[in-house]
């Protein structure tokens, strides 16, 4: 009785250690590899909570299989971070994301000699079962220059069945369709917001 009392204890604090750790991601379905300190990642819908005035910084096409629009990859400017959020369109859910982002210059996103993207070395990922129409990466701008560089890829399933997709952006030199998106920090300056009268 001793040991089965000792065993709950243990586990109550265990418990109770990680669930109050606010830097967690909260999500009951979802497993997260997340291998950068100034990274936070959510799968709640935060485009009520942004911090600019009207719109994201940037939108961009969420590409499947080549061919379809499944949905946006947008940027935004949450008090101090980099939020970069894939949202899917009707019919359209993701199964799993990874994003590698850095500072264009020091081409931080991870490729092969002939110029593909390592999907499976991107620093964060996530997988969702069952599916989830929105997954939201926050990053400590601080870390990025003025002109930073990711690459958002996804795995969605949608009317054509499982598809690849990538954010729209350039081409990397490869020979596949795999695309990266380089974008300005001062595109999320709100300073210049209109005044209400």
């Amino acid at each position: 009785m001793k040991n089965v009392s000792l065993y709950a204890f243990a586990f109550l604090t265990f418990f109770l250690t990680v669930s109050c750790d606010k830097d967690q991601p909260i999500s009951t379905n979802a497993e997260f590899n997340n291998t950068d300190p100034n990274f936070r990642i959510s799968t709640a819908d935060v485009s009520l909570q942004r911090a600019s005035y009207d719109e994201p910084c940037m939108v961009t096409n969420l590409i499947a299989g080549q061919h379809h629009i499944a949905g946006t990859v947008s940027v935004d400017l949450d008090g101090d971070d980099l939020v970069i959020t894939y949202t899917t369109n009707e019919n359209w859910s993701i199964q799993a994301t990874h994003l590698s982002i850095g500072n264009c210059e020091d081409k931080s996103i991870p490729t092969t000699g002939s110029g593909n993207p390592k999907v499976g070395h991107f620093e964060h990922s996530t997988t969702h079962n069952p599916d989830v129409n929105t997954v939201s990466y926050y990053l400590d701008a601080s870390v990025l220059q003025e002109n930073y560089c990711f690459a958002a890829h996804a795995e969605v399933n949608g009317p054509t069945g499982g598809e690849t997709a990538w954010a729209e952006g350039t081409d990397f030199a490869g020979n596949n369709w795999a695309m990266f998106v380089e974008a300005y920090l001062s595109d999320c300056n709100v300073d210049d917001a209109p005044v209400e009268k």
